[in-house]
């Protein structure tokens, strides 16, 4: 009887989780059960099984608002109708198409409205709900004679008193107003309530008829869904044979590229995965995938496929990823096997600037009722819960700061932030709003339509209303389209490359990267500022701890890196292990014949699953839901603990002793995290090796598509630095010589208008299409007679010194242009007929100081350019040791000046620590540890150079300093501020630092890992 029921995911209004709200049915003596939220088909499906595991029969179906006015509630009779209740959403969202007020075209759907909506004449399918509170009024001649088209009508909202008060603050919170100020229509009734059936049916006692016309409505409602069915696009042909027909060509063909005529091992693979493929009927998901490859190719973009599939040697053949998986020994089945039901996926990336063109095509190419990104449902978080209900009660900005800054035994204990409090925790893990998936699509057979509605952002492409769980339980599995600045960086390179050099590298050749001795080289100490995913701290220290040298060795690497692996502790049992091979046994037989090449430590996905597998005995399905739980396709850690019992028992079974398997275990489920399938880091560590390649050999121009592109872990100021390292001559940026983005002249590298951060785009872009169009600016007053600039962007130029080449001083030309722009208004300039004389001013000749430039390149771009920082330091001591040399002064104590590049927070038993990444006088690199008690007494200050005192630790061919003492150092006076003391500061605050903080718990201590190094018996 309860036909129009909201869950939480009618947002910001239903206070239900979906199991809270069929329990409460179950709990009433409700044999049938609706689920109608607003505007949204988000929690159909786990509605529906929710429902079947309790024995409750679900209907399904949605409540139309417009504005937040009700207009009618759909309810579906069979799946079909999901369709069409669906479609009428996706109009009005995407097409905004308006909601009809009557008589929305259902065909499969009952359509109920409430009494103050109702229509004069109701179609067959159509009723009038009547409310507990509104069958008094039934007595009155108009609605008397409409009886036999009445339904109970009772809302459900809210559970209690409590809850009521909760939607009260969901509704505050949704129209941004005081929870006092809300009016009755804005907010549901006290009385939306699961009332039981009998309290329910007695309010209806005297109207029979409405009661049998809902019951008879109930039972012509039967919804129900096939999850096990797959739901992807089918066939990339017209049918199945001809899919596996296409595939087999294009995948001999790719045999023949990248193995020759006469590889029997590939060809066997080759052979083995179509088998697989075919009888799985997967062909057309590996076309569609190879067809937007395709397509990719033929616009010149470079893309990396990665991922589990990687694991495909079809998938090798066919482009899609460029890992050979005979290479490194991966096997298919963890991709695809004939136990798996549903679709594999294939991660891509591409570079920022390509990626919308490529899912443009893939939105044309398969049509858009077909296409749709996967939705995410945005959770309320503690920071924002306070924040918005401390909003709603009225506390002002400073208590609502403090609120969400201070911890909350701090805070205050009136009763306005009590219930702040209250509601806060009601409200967690309630969701806010949808959004769409960072890069998951769905291509679909039937259209998008038949499963959800569809929302359309402002990004323009359609998302559905449910998020990549959903899909997956569903029968979709998503293609990941994503974008990364990595391959912007490579992509750049290869064109100033060609530009500068006039040398075409064909860096999608991978053979020319990968296991290159100076790039080896370069790996091995760690020189990889700017290369995709092993240019931070920490994986430059891995590398160093490595000596790295080969592909193989930086696949485990880029693995190992991952807080699955470290967080186990396993991350430095192997370092240890890789440094010490006759220092440790394998424990058990079965981690040397599995895990031999990784010195018996589980590094990847794969790992794990062998271990479990040949180890535990675990069977396949148990295999499964390990990879799963530990890919992060498990909601929770509840996947992974239920095979637990299995194995201990399979163990012992196997004549296990207990304390072996308990170890083993422990291992297995430290990996419960996220870590890497062993496709995914041979993926990232062939992009290592192609962005390493161009570093090495073509280090400026490299740098510069790295500045372009916004670097990756560092900000723009130290790409610019390595740029200088690498030979480059850093230039400001100027009117006749740079563009939007930075640009490179043979080794002048000039700063792009991009960088000078009170630049409007449109006027940047303006300089350099005029110059274009008119070539080189002549002077300041040419300048200001071509384009529209105010008088706030001219001296940002002026001050970068982007008019040098008039040969005449900052102080000239700022006065020259407050009169060149008094004589004209910049809106009103008009080519002229004739290029008129430059007019000549005779101005007095103001003397600056050397370092005014300096100063304002930090006020601008954030970052001297024209001298170094350690230049502006008031002392002239550059410490006793160099960073070149650290490896020699192990357990020694060294005194070093330094500028700060970066610092990441890290937590551990002993309190809060930092690592510290800094450069020398020279321009090296070195790192630096902060411990708890040292930062409480000698804290970081910001951004600027530093003295340091400390003892060198060298842990596996890697220098690092535990700091005992530390202090900044003073830069000179702003010398622009001479005679203006209040100001002589104000630049310096500009100065920079990296800070990354870190939220997890403490890694363990070596004494704390117990990993056995001999075996175990």
């Amino acid at each position: 009887m309860y036909l129009n029921c909201h869950s939480f995911h009618s947002l910001r209004y239903g206070t239900f989780s979906v199991q809270k709200l069929v329990q409460s049915a179950l709990e009433s003596g409700a044999e049938r059960l609706c689920l109608t939220d607003i505007n949204t088909m988000t929690a159909v499906y786990e509605f529906l099984k929710t429902c079947k595991e309790v024995g409750i029969k679900p209907v399904v179906g949605m409540e139309f608002r417009d504005e937040g006015e009700l207009l009618y509630i759909a309810l579906a009779k069979n799946e079909a109708a999901l369709s069409e209740i669906n479609q009428l959403l996706t109009d009005y969202n995407c097409e905004g198409l308006p909601l009809p007020r009557h008589h929305p075209e259902f065909r499969q759907s009952f359509t109920i409205y409430p009494l103050d909506q109702a229509p004069e004449k109701l179609l067959d399918h159509e009723y009038i709900g009547i409310r507990p509170s509104e069958v008094n009024m039934l007595y009155k001649k108009q609605w008397r004679n409409m009886i036999c088209k009445m339904v109970v009508l009772q809302p459900v909202t809210v559970k209690n008193e409590d809850e009521y008060e909760l939607h009260k603050v969901l509704r505050a919170i949704d129209l941004n107003t005081l929870i006092t100020l809300l009016q009755p229509h804005q907010h549901c009734r006290a009385d939306e309530t699961m009332l039981s059936q009998e309290k329910l049916l007695n309010y209806y006692k005297q109207y029979p008829e409405i009661i049998s016309n809902t019951q008879k409505l109930l039972d012509e409602c039967s919804f129900d869904y096939d999850f096990s069915y797959p739901r992807n696009k089918k066939h990339y042909t017209r049918d199945k044979q001809n899919d596996i027909k296409l595939l087999t060509s294009l995948a001999y063909a790719g045999l023949t590229a990248k193995y020759g005529d006469h590889h029997i091992a590939a060809r066997q693979r080759v052979e083995k995965e179509l088998k697989v493929i075919d009888q799985l009927s997967f062909s057309g998901y590996f076309l569609i995938t190879w067809d937007i490859v395709r397509y990719s190719n033929s616009m010149g973009f470079m893309h990396i496929g990665r991922g589990s599939g990687a694991n495909s040697i079809i998938a090798y053949c066919l482009g899609i990823t460029d890992i050979c998986p005979l290479e490194l020994d991966l096997y298919f089945e963890r991709f695809l096997n004939l136990n798996r039901k549903t679709p594999p996926d294939f991660d891509l990336d591409w570079s920022w600037q390509d990626r919308d063109v490529i899912l443009q095509y893939i939105f044309d190419r398969y049509g858009k009722e077909y296409v749709a990104f996967c939705g995410t449902n945005v959770e309320f978080k503690y920071k924002s819960i306070l924040r918005e209900v401390g909003k709603v009660f009225g506390l002002p900005k400073n208590e609502l700061d403090a609120l969400t800054t201070a911890p909350i035994a701090l805070h205050d204990d009136n009763s306005v932030v009590k219930q702040v409090h209250k509601y806060g925790k009601m409200l967690d893990k309630f969701p806010n709003q949808r959004s769409m998936h960072s890069c998951g699509i769905l291509i679909s057979e039937e259209p998008i339509s038949n499963y959800t509605a569809l929302i359309m952002p402002p990004k323009g492409f359609p998302i559905v209303q449910f998020d990549m769980h959903t899909a997956e339980e569903i029968g979709f599995e998503k293609f990941d389209i994503l974008s990364q600045r990595g391959i912007g960086s490579i992509n750049d390179a290869v064109k100033l490359i060609r530009k500068n050099k006039g040398i075409q590298v064909d860096i999608r050749n991978t053979t020319i990267s990968k296991n290159e001795k100076q790039c080896n080289e370069f790996l091995s100490t760690g020189k990889t500022i700017g290369c995709f995913y092993i240019e931070s701290p920490a994986m430059r220290g891995l590398l160093r701890r490595l000596k790295c040298d080969n592909y193989k060795v930086l696949v485990a690497a880029s693995s190992i890196i991952r807080p699955g692996v470290a967080q186990s502790g396993m991350m430095k049992e192997y370092i240890f292990r890789h440094n010490n091979p006759d220092q440790f046994e394998y424990f058990h037989p079965v981690f040397q014949e599995q895990l031999g090449e990784t010195y018996g430590i589980m590094v990847y996905q794969e790992d794990v699953i062998k271990i479990a597998l040949h180890f535990g005995g675990l069977p396949a399905t148990d295999g499964d839901i390990l990879r799963r739980a530990m890919s992060g396709k498990g909601r929770s850690l509840n996947a992974l603990q239920k095979v637990k019992d299995n194995f201990f028992e399979s163990c012992k079974q196997l004549g296990h002793p207990e304390e072996l398997s308990t170890e083993v275990y422990r291992q297995i489920e430290s990996f419960a995290g996220y870590s890497f399938c062993k496709a995914h880091s041979a993926s990232y560590a062939v992009e290592s090796y192609q962005s390493l390649y161009l570093k090495v050999h073509y280090p400026v121009e490299f740098m510069v598509a790295v500045i372009n592109n916004q670097g990756g872990f560092y900000r723009t100021e130290v790409y610019i630095h390595e740029a200088r390292m690498s030979g480059a001559n850093i230039l400001n940026p100027c009117v006749n010589h740079s563009e939007y983005q930075t640009n490179l002249y043979g080794k002048d590298v000039y700063l792009g208008f991009m960088h000078l951060q009170s630049m409007e785009k449109s006027i940047a872009e303006l300089i350099v299409e005029e110059r274009a169009k008119s070539g080189n600016y002549k002077s300041l007053e040419d300048f200001l007679k071509k384009i529209p600039i105010g008088i706030a962007g001219i001296e940002i130029l002026i001050f970068i010194d982007a008019f040098r080449f008039t040969g005449k001083q900052k102080n000239e030309l700022l006065i020259e242009a407050r009169i060149l722009v008094n004589d004209f208004k910049p809106a009103k300039i008009m080519e002229t007929l004739f290029d008129e004389p430059v007019k000549e001013y005779q101005l007095p000749v103001l003397k600056r100081d050397v370092f005014e430039d300096a100063f304002d390149e930090i006020e601008i771009l954030g970052f001297p350019v024209s001298v170094s920082p350690f230049d502006l330091m008031i002392h002239k001591y550059r410490g006793s040791v160099m960073a070149k040399d650290l490896i020699k002064y192990h357990k020694k104590q060294v005194k070093m000046v330094a500028y700060l590049i970066s610092r990441k927070h890290v937590p551990t038993n002993r309190g809060d620590m930092f690592f510290g990444t800094w450069i020398d006088v020279e321009g090296n690199y070195f790192d630096t540890a902060h411990f708890a008690d040292c930062l409480r007494t000698y804290p970081f200050k910001g951004g600027g150079c530093y003295i340091l005192l400390g003892t060198v630790e060298v842990d596996f061919h890697f220098p690092n300093i535990t700091i005992q003492k530390m202090e900044k150092m003073p830069f000179i006076p702003d010398p622009r501020y001479y005679h203006d003391e209040d100001k002589r500061y104000n630049a310096h605050e500009k100065i920079r630092e990296d800070i990354s903080m870190t939220h997890r718990a403490p890694y363990p201590q070596a004494h704390e890992i117990g990993l056995p190094r001999i075996k175990m018996k």
